[in-house]
C-alpha cells in the first residue's frame, strides 16, 4: 500500500508560482510512476504531469507545457509540481498519483494509477 499526501496549494494571483509537493510512505515509490492530476469543478479530472522513476521520460499536458514542472527526489520518496507563469484557468484541485507500471501515452490515463493522494486545492486569482 503506498499513501501519498499533497501539499503547497493555495491561492495566487494570475502570473504568480506555486510548488506542490506529494510525500510518499507506506512503501518506497523510486521505481513507481508518478503522475498529477487535476480537477476543476464541473470538470473530469485532466491529466497535467508525469514523470518515470528514474526521470528520464516526463509528459506534459500541453496547456501547461512551459509553465509547469515535475520532479521527484526519491530519496526523500516525494515528487514535486513547480508551477509558474499561473493562470486563471488552473484553478483546481491537484491530486498526485502513482503506479508501479504504466505503459507510454497510458500516463495520461487517471484509472491507469493505483494510488491517489486526497488532493490540494489551487486558486488563482486576478
Amino acid at each position: 500500500q503506498v499513501q501519498l499526501v499533497e501539499s503547497g496549494g493555495g491561492l495566487v494571483q494570475a502570473g504568480g508560482s506555486l510548488r506542490l509537493s506529494c510525500a510518499a510512505s507506506g512503501r518506497t515509490v523510486s521505481s513507481d510512476i508518478m503522475g498529477w492530476f487535476r480537477q476543476a469543478p464541473g470538470k473530469e479530472r485532466e491529466f497535467v504531469a508525469a514523470m518515470t522513476w528514474n526521470g528520464v521520460s516526463t509528459y506534459y499536458a500541453d496547456s501547461v507545457k512551459g509553465r509547469f514542472s515535475i520532479s521527484r527526489d526519491n530519496a526523500k520518496n516525494t515528487v514535486y509540481l513547480q508551477m509558474n507563469s499561473l493562470k486563471l484557468e488552473d484553478t483546481a484541485v491537484y491530486y498526485c498519483a502513482a503506479d508501479r507500471s504504466i505503459p507510454g501515452l497510458r500516463v495520461r490515463i487517471p484509472h491507469e494509477y493505483e494510488y491517489w493522494g486526497q488532493g490540494t486545492q489551487v486558486t488563482v486569482s486576478s
